[in-house]
């Protein structure tokens, strides 16, 4: 087996596409993003990177607030319209069937048919190139109870969360194993 070499580019996969819900109850906006993820535990600290030019954008730049919902394989149609329709232009929450639901922490909606949403409050925006990361810290996280099992933790095998990779949708598999499995002593 041999490796070719390629010019740099946006190859980590998969991510997770993220349904970024933005505005607020009486006018909500969402768009979709594979550009998010976790950067601290402690305080708890994620980021979402939008274009400039896009209409999230321009919400999120004035109320400093977002919400990433995790769409599953029921919102995967829906996640790729918010993904190639503008906000300024098309009601996404009315064409998609999407409910805006009130967060407990902040003023953007979170989507009612996500499994989960993690509302998140803006605290620095770093300008990098073609897109511009929105730091936040997590504020809140609503999961839907059907995903609650019987000792009160959240199942997320039960989603049907999907994934992203080079321009497609995927289905996540079952679980392979838990943090620490390969060093797990045998019982």
């Amino acid at each position: 087996m041999a490796k070719m070499t390629w010019r740099a580019g946006t190859l980590l996969a998969p991510v997770p596409p993220a349904l970024i819900s933005c505005g607020d109850i009486k006018r909500p906006n969402v768009m979709t993003a594979a550009w998010t993820g976790i950067i601290s535990s402690d305080p708890a600290m994620t980021y979402v990177s939008i274009r400039p030019s896009r209409y999230s954008h321009e919400i999120i730049s004035k109320t400093k607030e977002f919400v990433i919902n995790l769409p599953n394989l029921a919102l995967a149609k829906a996640t790729d319209f918010c993904g190639v329709k503008s906000g300024r232009n098309v009601d996404k929450f009315k064409v998609c069937g999407l409910t805006p639901l009130k967060c407990a922490k902040i003023n953007a909606p979170q989507i009612d048919e996500a499994p989960v949403s993690i509302e998140c409050k803006v605290k620095e925006v770093v300008e990098l190139g073609s897109h511009h990361m929105f730091i936040a810290e997590v504020l809140s996280i609503d999961a839907d109870d059907k995903y609650i099992d019987e000792k009160g933790a959240f199942d997320i095998s039960k989603c049907d969360l999907i994934a992203y990779a080079n321009g497609g949708y995927y289905p996540l598999g079952e679980k392979i194993g838990k943090f620490g499995f390969s060093v797990q002593k045998k019982k």
